[in-house]
Order: structure tokens, then C-alpha cells, then sequence
């Protein structure tokens, strides 16, 4: 075994939560309303010149606003960070296409604002693990003198102590919808298995199989998306039947999707982790999606199709990758991410590169030596080649790449199995 330091969270519930409620309650307020205070500026902004303000523009913009001093300093950077990355997420949405996405709301039910999470970072909070005690500090607006503070006292899972890890990095308080929470952001010291095996995989993640997995030995995985669009379909077609999108059946429907999605996401993670472990694989190699939405010779936005704009951007690729990364460390497997660039129109063979050569969504044919592959497959075997190239010269079958073995999502079991072939 083999000692690591990662990122964790750890939940708290806050034991006397009946006296500093209120005093919660304030800073949630607070962050709800400087929040629409950056969300009103971000639109007039917009609105005036094109032009989107990032994190460090909003808070220079709002620094001597009299909402800025609700919460301590580096708490409402926190929040004008989190609606800088929220404006931007939309933005990148609209300008591919996705004519659904909407930029991010005000903070408000009629006339009351909502409790928003409070983000403490190390200037804002002091943690006494003896007594397990946690001070966190209110803006100057709410304090009633100099040196007011809200004093939480908190309890852990019987198994987390947070006397034991390397450092606290944040405390959240976070409204549940019934109580106050704490999230502790923590780096922790961790035993990690020894890597499985010097071996890697590529994984490519598309719109229509989630993720095509190429093996170094040579064999090919498929897992596809046809659960989560059955799951697309059916919500989308209960949410045209409600009254409004804001209503309650509305919100439990959403709500209840995403939960699908994530399931889906963490189970496959999962899965993919316990077959490279079987497989000896040291190191999964992730295309980075960063640039999906320009194409490589005219720097334009692509053009997957009305449809295929909707579906890029409705998965979470980036989610997903954390979740690999996350579960991948424990068994002592990496995970890297490179470049998808020319990916899909590269031979995984000979490395001639002709995007003609992708003749149908589905099926790669080169025009130079004549392999036959799955597209998606392809694409993987490209991404694995980035980390770990092919010896110059070895001739290996490529027959695996154009028939992969396809991974169904079974929903009652909730477990990933090979699909069956039938044979007449």
C-alpha cells in the first residue's frame, strides 16, 4: 500500500444549531442578495457592451458596494466567483447552439431571499478539533462589535476526525432546506492500492456512446447512452406537461433526473475503474474536452446539429472525469487527460489524417491502409497512443477496433453488463 494525500469533503451536522441559527440564516441572506447585486451588474454589462465580467472584474466592480461587507472578504469573492463560472457556463452553452440554456437566475422567491451557501476560506474560519468548535467570521455590516463571530459546534461521521488530516481548506454552511449544515474541505493522507499493472486504456467520451474504451493489449469496450436518453425523453415529455417550469412537480422532475444521471455516471465510473483492475491497467488516458466546441482548422464553433448541441452540453463530461479520477486513485490507477485534437480523424494504424475518412457517425474506414473501425473506438485508440505509442513497426491485428463488446446499463439491476449477441 502506498500513502496519498486527496482532496475530501466531510458533512457535519451542527449541534447547537438552535443558537446560531439566526445567525446563519444572515449570512445566507446576505450571500442571496450580493449575488443579485453581481447578477444585475453582469446583465447591464451584457446588455451594454457583449461582454461578460469575470470573477476579479466583478469584485473590483463591487468591492465598495455596501453587499460586499454582508460576509467577510474572501466569502463574497466566493460568491461573485461562483456566478462568474455560472455566466460563463451559459455563454458557452448559447453560443453553441443550445437555445434551452438560460443564464443563471436571481436569487429570490417573491419578496424573500433564499438561503445561498456561505464558503469560508482560511482567513474566515478557525477550527478547534479538541472541542469541536468552529468560528466563523460575519462581515462587518452583521457584526454587532468588532470581534463577533459565530461559534458552531460540530459532529463528524463517528469515523472522520478532523485532528487527523493534513488541512482544512474551506468550511461551507450549507442550508439543507430544514437545518444548517457544515462542509468541511479537507486534504487527507490516504492508503492507495499499488497500481494494478504498467498497462493503459484510452477512454473517449462522445454524444452518442458515452465513453469507447481502447485496451493496450487490444481489445475495445462500448458503453452507450440509451438509458439516459430513454430518461431524456420521458422527463422531457412529463415537464411539457407542467404548468410552469418553475413549479414544484417541475423541480422533483429535474431533480429526479439528475439523480438518474448521476447514478449512471457514478456506477460507470465505478465499473470502468473494476475493469482496469482486472486488466492490469496502470493508466487511464481521458481526452480533454476543453476545446470541443471550436473546430481545429477554422477555430469556429462546431456543428453537431440541433440535437447534438443539446446532448454535448447536457452530459458532464468534466463531472464525470472527476468521478474517475476520484475512484481511480484509490486503487492505485491514474488518470490523464490530452488533447482530443485531429483524434477522430486520425488512422489509429498508419496515422493518416483525413476527416472523410469518418465515413458515417459510427464507422471509421482509411482511405491510405484500409482499416475498418469503429469510429468511437478509434478515437480511443488515439488517445491511448498520446501516452503510450505503438513500438514502430509492430504489427498487431486490428480486428478488435471495428467490433468492440458493448456494456448495456441494466436499470433494475444497476450494474453494467456485456450486451448478448444473438445467433440465428
Amino acid at each position: 500500500m502506498a500513502k496519498q494525500v486527496v482532496t475530501r469533503t466531510y458533512t457535519a451536522s451542527i449541534r447547537n444549531h438552535q443558537q446560531v441559527s439566526d445567525d446563519l440564516d444572515s449570512l445566507g441572506f446576505a450571500a442571496s442578495k450580493l449575488w443579485n447585486v453581481g447578477r444585475w451588474v453582469c446583465d447591464r454589462v451584457w446588455s451594454e457592451i457583449g461582454h461578460i465580467p469575470g470573477h476579479n472584474e466583478l469584485t473590483t466592480y463591487l468591492k465598495s458596494h455596501e453587499r460586499y461587507d454582508d460576509l467577510h472578504s474572501q466569502s463574497s469573492q466566493r460568491v461573485l466567483q461562483k456566478l462568474a463560472e455560472a455566466f460563463n457556463g451559459w455563454y458557452g452553452k448559447r453560443r453553441n447552439g443550445d437555445t434551452r440554456a438560460n443564464p443563471p437566475k436571481y436569487r429570490k422567491h417573491g419578496d424573500d431571499h433564499p438561503r445561498s451557501t456561505v464558503t469560508f476560506k482560511a482567513a474566515g474560519f478557525k477550527l478547534d478539533t479538541n472541542y469541536e468548535r468552529v468560528r466563523l467570521s460575519k462581515g462587518s455590516n452583521l457584526k454587532a462589535y468588532w470581534s463577533d463571530f459565530i461559534l458552531c459546534e460540530y459532529q463528524t461521521r463517528p469515523d472522520v476526525d478532523l485532528s487527523t488530516v493534513e488541512t482544512v481548506q474551506q468550511v461551507r454552511a450549507v442550508w439543507t432546506g430544514d437545518e444548517w449544515e457544515l462542509h468541511f474541505v479537507c486534504k487527507v493522507e490516504i492508503e492507495v492500492s499499488e497500481a494494478p499493472g504498467e498497462k493503459t486504456v484510452g477512454v473517449d467520451l462522445g454524444i452518442n456512446n458515452f465513453a469507447a474504451l481502447a485496451y493496450e493489449e487490444g481489445h475495445s469496450e462500448l458503453y452507450p447512452l440509451n438509458c439516459l436518453k430513454q430518461d431524456d425523453y420521458y422527463f422531457s415529455k412529463r415537464l411539457s406537461q407542467c404548468d410552469d417550469s418553475d413549479s414544484e412537480q417541475a423541480t422533483r422532475l429535474n431533480q429526479k433526473n439528475s439523480a438518474r444521471r448521476t447514478h449512471y455516471f457514478h456506477t460507470l465510473s465505478k465499473h470502468i475503474v473494476q475493469r482496469c483492475v482486472d486488466e492490469g491497467v496502470g493508466t487511464i488516458v481521458v481526452g480533454d474536452l476543453s476545446g470541443i466546441r471550436e473546430d481545429g482548422e477554422t477555430d469556429e464553433s462546431k456543428k453537431w446539429g440541433k440535437h447534438g448541441n443539446l446532448d454535448l452540453h447536457s452530459w458532464a463530461f468534466d463531472r464525470f472525469t472527476s468521478m474517475l479520477a476520484y475512484k481511480a486513485e484509490m486503487d492505485g490507477i491514474t488518470v490523464k487527460q490530452v488533447s482530443e485534437r485531429d483524434t477522430s480523424k486520425s488512422c489509429s494504424c498508419c496515422g493518416r489524417k483525413r476527416k472523410a475518412n469518418r465515413v458515417e457517425r459510427g464507422l471509421y474506414v482509411c482511405d491510405e491502409c484500409e482499416t475498418v473501425a469503429n469510429a468511437d473506438v478509434n478515437g480511443a485508440e488515439n488517445i491511448r497512443q498520446k501516452v503510450s505509442p505503438n513500438p514502430h513497426g509492430e504489427d498487431r491485428s486490428n480486428g478488435w477496433l471495428a467490433q468492440p463488446s458493448t456494456f448495456l446499463f441494466d436499470k433494475e439491476t444497476g450494474a453494467f453488463a456485456p450486451q448478448e449477441h444473438v445467433t440465428s
